[in-house]
């Protein structure tokens, strides 16, 4: 788990070697941080992970696992960017913008966020009476449309 902090490049296109107008990236300046974890099961594209505590010594923080149906989860790492099987390689981001992650639907904007206790991978509204053994981990930027997606703002939490 090597810490890669993107460089904060404002422009969203470049000039290729023939002149033309390229995009270089989804928008302008993402400003997130990413760790490279390995995955203790299926992980989905935007699903939420947390440390997989089943493992031993230092391979409880090198290893992410899928959120569990259990909402308020308090080791929750960040969005995995890409699918990864079990014992795959699966980059998270831990702090910073992320589209498209995986948040009930319904859910408003600038609301913060925690894990869901209905579905696993998924985050919900963070509610302070309820969920008191953590803290929200990320902020809604947009409403969660009807397909569980949002985007989000992960908040670091380590």
């Amino acid at each position: 788990m090597a810490t890669n902090t993107n460089i904060q490049y404002l422009e969203p296109t470049a000039k290729d070697e023939f002149g033309a107008t390229v995009q270089i990236g989804a928008g302008t300046s993402h400003r997130r941080q990413v760790e490279t974890f390995i995955a203790g099961g299926a992980i989905t594209a935007g699903d939420c992970v947390i440390f997989d505590v089943s493992k031993t010594d230092a391979n409880r923080v090198l290893t992410v696992i899928q959120s569990p149906a259990t909402a308020g989860q308090s080791l929750v790492v960040g969005f995995a960017l890409n699918t990864a099987a079990s014992g795959e390689k699966v980059s998270v981001v831990v702090e910073g913008y992320f589209e498209n992650a995986n948040v009930v639907s319904g859910v408003a904007t600038s609301v913060s966020l925690t894990t869901s206790g209905a579905t696993a991978g998924r985050a919900l509204a963070y509610a302070s009476a309820t969920h008191t053994t953590t803290a929200p981990f990320a902020v809604t930027l947009e409403a969660a449309s009807a397909g569980n997606q949002a985007d989000v703002w992960v908040l670091k939490r380590f």
